[in-house]
């Protein structure tokens, strides 16, 4: 007897050869046992890679955030961690120790170019996988002070970026959704792509150039 599920002959829903094995559901004949592949979400695609799938599903479910809290927009961040909105129930955790305790780093405020070098530095003090996420106008391009002499326009002149979250100042609303966003890349990101690990010279460079432009 030919074991197989759903077609005791040995042959596929088309007719053709080649039986499915007993036990596995077969994918165009979905039964109690399939899965659905659209309550996956954004995991949808990656469903063939499991091992993938679960250190994704690790990453983006255990989000330490660095806040650098810059200008007014850092009180909105405070705001979204306390107890209405509480995004550590999403799988983020306020408030790193510090860069090398952190996974994601939320830019909130005005960069000047004076903190530019400092916040580069932090940055780069972050272990890999690591993200950023800019967080109001001021962060995304200068905001209303993009025509001063002594501001950068935009945190993604001196780190990459990987969300940006408008307004001025956002919402703790509109952060939240930066960080789903942003669960929703991680999920379907592969490691070996997005992992550059910083040279040890760029960890020992000082946070501020020395008396006479020395390093």
């Amino acid at each position: 007897m030919d074991l197989t599920h759903g077609h005791p002959h040995g042959h596929g829903p088309d007719g053709a050869d080649g039986p499915v094995p007993l036990g596995l559901p077969d994918p165009a004949r979905p039964g109690p046992g399939a899965l659905e592949q659209r309550r996956l979400g954004p995991l949808a695609r990656l469903a063939p890679d499991p091992v993938k799938v679960v250190l994704n599903w690790g990453r983006r479910y255990s989000l330490w955030c660095f806040n650098f809290g810059l200008a007014c927009c850092a009180i909105e961040f405070i705001a979204a961690s306390m107890a209405k909105h509480d995004f550590i129930r999403m799988g983020v955790i306020p408030f790193a120790p510090g860069p090398r305790q952190a996974d994601l780093m939320i830019v909130s405020g005005t960069v000047t170019d004076k903190m530019a070098p400092a916040v580069k530095r932090l940055y780069e003090q972050m272990p890999e996988p690591k993200y950023v996420i800019s967080f109001g106008a001021c962060s995304n391009s200068g905001g209303p002070y993009w025509d001063s002499y002594s501001v950068t326009k935009g945190v993604d002149q001196i780190i990459p970026v990987d969300v940006y979250v408008p307004g001025c100042p956002p919402r703790p609303e509109a952060l939240l959704q930066g960080i789903l966003k942003l669960q929703e890349k991680i999920a379907a990101e592969s490691l070996p792509e997005r992992y550059t690990g910083p040279s040890a010279e760029a960890l020992r460079r000082p946070l501020l150039p020395g008396p006479g432009g020395a390093q």
